[in-house]
């Protein structure tokens, strides 16, 4: 964790503070290894603080060794009422987190010399590149969301509900040994195809239509996500057509994520493909965005994604087609930029799948 922090201190003369405060507890495990639901962190200038209430002092003697330590007060943010380096100082706060009223009393409670500094997303701009050891953890998750899929569409889906299909994913999943979900589990068959973020229904699954499923696992931290859109026995002409449109869109936007480009420049790949079989009006929403100790976070490969993509960053490109009172599509794989690539961690096949 140190070798972050690092980073995070080498930033901060760029967003023009001497020290970050953080406070998103996110952030705090990404910088200090926290796991806890109570804690906060000060970094910079050689400086390697760390805060939590009496419930996680042991806790934080286990997972947050390259830190000062303290136990603060019952009135936990008093415990920035001292410890500070001599001197002036600007202090950043994560403004993207930190609300009027927070930043108010932190005002109240911090020394005079200590001017408080609007430094959003000095931290998250770290967590967009992913060190080997997040790779991992990411890719773990991914193979474990992938057996549990592959585990309930060997038991049938077909005459089963959207919801106790969701339950059994979910369910599996936590049996392969994810601590938690990335998210609740879409499962959207023939016409509620068409809502992109559909919730499960206690509805059968019919034959002859598409099956949209996106789930991911969490494990060890770090998140998964994934979808795949199946046939449940012969599909009409359009739905067939619809589907090779999303996966000819999905391709194309997934040989073009390597370093340089910016995310726009991926996205409008895929956009265009799309735009050109005439279903333009039907992808309304980005291609895709990062993952990692969230399930979105930087970069983002959208229309007004403006940073371009680095090694380490891990992502997701996920175009869909979503034709309204019909059905829809979409295709994702979660890709890691390489040095001079890509390397896709979703493992289950993209070809057109008929499940019973």
């Amino acid at each position: 964790m140190s070798a972050r922090a690092e980073r995070v201190e080498a930033a901060l003369a760029e967003a023009g503070v001497d020290l970050l405060l953080v406070t998103n507890l996110t952030n705090v495990r990404y910088l200090t290894g926290f796991t806890g639901s109570n804690g906060m962190a000060v970094v910079g200038r050689g400086m390697r603080r760390f805060i939590t209430d009496f419930r996680y002092v042991t806790q934080a003697e286990r997972e947050v060794p390259d830190f000062e330590r303290e136990r603060a007060p019952q009135d936990f943010l008093t415990a920035l009422n001292d410890g500070w380096p001599d001197g002036a100082l600007r202090l950043g706060f994560d403004d993207e987190h930190v609300s009027v009223k927070q930043r108010a009393r932190l005002g109240e409670i911090v020394p005079d010399r200590v001017e408080l500094v609007a430094a959003g997303g000095v931290v998250e701009g770290q967590r967009a590149r992913k060190d080997p050891g997040e790779l991992d953890r990411i890719r773990s998750a991914a193979e474990l969301a992938d057996a549990a899929l592959q585990a309930v569409l060997e038991r049938g889906v077909v005459g089963r509900t959207e919801a106790d299909v969701a339950l059994d994913l979910e369910f599996e999943m936590r049996r392969g040994g994810a601590e938690a979900l990335a998210f609740p589990p879409i499962v959207a068959a023939g016409e509620h195809g068409a809502l992109p973020h559909a919730e499960p229904r206690a509805v059968p699954i019919a034959r002859d239509t598409l099956l949209t499923v996106d789930w991911g696992a969490q494990l060890d931290g770090y998140c998964s996500d994934c979808t795949r859109t199946f046939a449940t026995g012969e599909l009409p002409e359009d739905l067939a057509a619809l589907y090779a449109t999303v996966l000819e869109a999905q391709e194309a936007a997934l040989a073009a994520v390597r370093p340089g480009p910016a995310g726009r420049e991926v996205d409008a790949v895929a956009r265009d493909i799309i735009d050109a079989a005439g279903h333009g009006d039907h992808f309304g929403h980005g291609l895709g965005h990062g993952v990692g100790l969230e399930v979105h976070e930087r970069p983002r490969l959208s229309k007004t994604g403006d940073a371009p993509l680095e090694r380490g960053n891990v992502v997701t490109v996920e175009p869909g087609i979503y034709v309204p009172g019909r059905s829809g599509a979409r295709i994702e794989d979660l890709v890691a930029v390489t040095a001079d690539g890509h390397d896709v961690f979703s493992t289950l096949p993209k070809t057109l799948t008929v499940v019973d």
